[in-house]
């Protein structure tokens, strides 16, 4: 990358920042007959987020499993659209977890809107990927040099003839989240790994994935999309064991926060703040600086908005 393109994607960056400095969480709640459907909350500020609909679900799935987990919210570069991409799954129907990760769970849930209030009918996209037991927690980024989106999602697969099986992440790319490549490889540990998220920070792109065996999040980065990446060591991230669902999201003060679904704990999300990415260093937020309403908020995403998109969803489903 030339200086001058550098400047511009910091230019950019900031000028982003300053008109999009509201919030929108999407997520879901649990196990409860309700839980496995799509929440919203909002926020002015990055930090105390209150839910809207009265706190119950804004988006159902109609399609698939009859679930929808893991929801991650996108608005489009190439169309303009925001897009909604999640696992098809609801364990409340009683199929078990085993079911879920060796012989369900295959599709990923798609909703689709131009104004964040009014959305389509869900569509699923199936992978298609021989000997998949699960597709979980799709996410997309916007891959800047291929232009299209990259879409990752963990997977769980038949590895031999005895039958054992790894979660691994997959990849495919799409411009419309209809029409998709086909997948591929993406990122394979010694052991199972799952739930990764990716930002991007001085033309140097970040992910964020949880290691199965360890139970943390482990934090890697990479020029190329596709290309390689390395591992960067955090001692916060080493610090936080029982933790899965990374989001991490730009707040309007050029800060990251980095949220961590503490899953073993049933504590629900805790955040993280840091300024630079690439030196690993975090800093867990005190209680009292955060609020993140009244639900406890499972695996989600978080995008900023704008003003105006945020008294337009706060005006259509009442917070």
């Amino acid at each position: 990358m030339t200086a001058e393109l550098g400047l511009k994607e910091k230019t950019d960056r900031e000028a982003a920042i300053k008109e999009k400095n509201c919030y929108l969480f999407v997520h879901f709640i649990g196990e409860s007959p309700d839980g496995e459907q799509i929440y919203f909350s909002i926020s002015r500020d990055g930090a105390h987020f209150c839910d809207v609909n009265g706190g119950q679900p804004v988006l159902r799935s109609t399609v698939g499993e009859g679930g929808v987990r893991d929801p991650f919210l996108i608005r489009s570069v190439i169309d303009g659209k925001f897009y909604i991409i999640a696992t098809d799954l609801r364990i409340a129907n009683g199929k078990g977890w085993g079911v879920a990760q060796e012989a369900g769970s295959r599709n990923i849930v798609v909703f689709s809107s131009d104004d964040l209030v009014h959305w389509s009918e869900p569509w699923l996209y199936d992978t298609g990927l021989d000997g998949a037991g699960c597709v979980w927690a799709p996410e997309a980024t916007y891959d800047e040099e291929r232009g299209a989106y990259l879409v990752f999602w963990a997977s769980k697969m038949l590895m031999d003839e005895s039958g054992r099986r790894k979660q691994e992440i997959f990849r495919s790319y799409t411009k419309d989240f209809r029409n998709f490549s086909e997948p591929k490889l993406y990122i394979e540990l010694a052991d199972d790994v799952i739930d990764t998220t990716i930002v991007k920070q001085d033309g140097v792109f970040y992910r964020f994935s949880k290691d199965e065996v360890t139970k943390r999040v482990i934090l890697d980065c990479g020029r190329d999309l596709i290309g390689e990446f390395k591992e960067i060591k955090s001692e916060a991230l080493a610090s936080l064991p029982g933790v899965e669902g990374p989001i991490a999201f730009l707040r309007h003060d050029g800060t990251w926060c980095v949220m961590l679904d503490q899953f073993a704990k049933g504590a629900g999300y805790l955040p993280l703040l840091c300024r630079d990415l690439s030196s690993g260093k975090m800093e867990i937020m005190d209680s009292a600086d955060y609020d993140l309403g009244r639900t406890k908020k499972r695996h989600g995403g978080i995008l900023p908005i704008t003003g105006e998109e945020y008294e337009r969803v706060k005006a259509a489903f009442g917070a």
